[in-house]
């Protein structure tokens, strides 16, 4: 296989990775990303790019991270979440394997759909777990270490698929140490 091909697939997962966190700051990106040449995107998904796009994924995205900042807000959103950020995934991931042969692009970004899902519901018991630790206090300083994190993996799909690969891996890493470090706690 084509190697950039490959690097397509690291980004899809970068970008499914970022959209388990928020929903549209991973759309608002490759919309950007796009605009300014940096990227190709599937025919079917250039519409990212054009300006009515941008500007309601950049007022999301905006809303959607000021929103996560409040408690109770936080929880609403992953409600809703549980729904838009796998759409997103798909999204996403289906708009960066613009190469890809079909049906295969279509079954990857469904697949990496299926992994921002996993993402988000680990994140929202994570979100759980701190709301009852911290009555709410934590979590914003939870979001914007998820702001961080979806930030730096789009960065990495965009500018070095494999970085983002492996960010994604040391992210799941981590997340099974925490839960592994509870479990013996226990």
């Amino acid at each position: 296989m084509d190697l950039s091909l490959w690097l397509a697939l690291l980004a899809g997962v970068g970008v499914a990775a970022a959209s388990g966190l928020r929903a549209f700051l991973p759309l608002l990106v490759l919309g950007i990303a796009a605009r300014l040449g940096m990227i190709e995107l599937q025919p079917g998904a250039r519409w990212l790019a054009s300006s009515p796009a941008l500007v309601c994924f950049g007022a999301a995205a905006v809303i959607e991270i000021l929103g996560d900042k409040i408690p109770v807000v936080d929880h609403m959103l992953d409600l809703v979440g549980t729904v838009l950020r796998p759409a997103a995934a798909w999204l996403g991931a289906y708009a960066v394997l613009a190469h890809w042969p079909a049906p295969w692009g279509q079954v990857a970004a469904v697949v990496l759909g299926g992994g921002a899902l996993l993402l988000h519901a680990a994140k929202a018991k994570l979100r759980l777990g701190s709301t009852a630790v911290t009555f709410g206090h934590g979590n914003p300083l939870l979001s914007l270490a998820e702001d961080a994190t979806a930030a730096m993996l789009l960065v990495a799909a965009i500018l070095a698929p494999i970085v983002s690969l492996f960010l994604v891996i040391l992210a799941v890493w981590a997340l099974g140490a925490r839960r592994r470090k509870r479990a013996v706690a226990a």
